[in-house]
């Protein structure tokens, strides 16, 4: 073998990982999952099959390493909405940023995990196992954050940390939808009012 067919095969990739990570990140949050085609991503990326596979894995892989990127980045907020004050602060904060995320023309409208879970196939089980997982978690944060908030009075004495927490995650993913179905920014905040209008916070 020659030197130069050694520095040949020695070259990095000729694509950036995080920007193709990126870029698969777009695809996968606008298609779904099974709606993001390996060819699609193939010619996004810059990049042939065999060295999509050897960067990244196969489109599952792929799928769940955009995902790790999106939760840590894009949606962060989710998880520092648990930090305010009160809980009606938390879901006032939860909804509105939610609603400006959601509508932000810098990005594909609506929740790359809502959009992630629609899929059908066999081959998108596990991956909607993953985003099953994934809601849960925040779903969780939210419950344990109101069951602090009811022990501090408050919210009301029969209120339910776990409905309250599954009511607000249920009208993330509905304006999500609405999100990706052309709804604006002040329109999932009259939503979002309406909801907080009813939230049993004691007095």
């Amino acid at each position: 073998m020659t030197t130069e067919t050694k520095k040949l095969r020695g070259r990095p990739r000729v694509f950036d990982m995080d920007e193709a990570l990126d870029k698969a990140l777009q695809i996968f949050w606008q298609r779904g999952y099974e709606g993001a085609s390996l060819a699609e991503l193939t010619e996004a990326l810059g990049v042939n099959k065999p060295s999509l596979y050897a960067a990244f894995g196969n489109k599952e892989e792929l799928f769940m390493k955009a995902l790790s990127k999106y939760t840590t980045g894009p949606v962060a907020f989710v998880r520092d909405v648990i930090n305010e004050p009160t809980s009606y602060a938390v879901a006032k904060r939860f909804l509105y940023e939610a609603a400006d995320f959601l509508t932000q023309p810098s990005h594909p409208k609506g929740c790359m995990i809502v959009q992630g879970a629609l899929s059908g196939g066999e081959s998108a089980e596990m991956v909607k196992k993953v985003l099953i997982q994934y809601r849960n978690a925040y779903e969780n944060l939210l419950t344990k954050r109101f069951e602090q908030a009811k022990l501090d009075g408050d919210l009301l004495s029969d209120a339910d940390p776990h409905a309250l927490a599954k009511y607000l995650a249920t009208l993330h993913q509905g304006m999500s939808v609405q999100a990706t179905s052309g709804a604006s920014n002040d329109e999932l905040k009259a939503i979002a009012d309406l909801a907080l209008s009813a939230w049993p916070k004691a007095k």
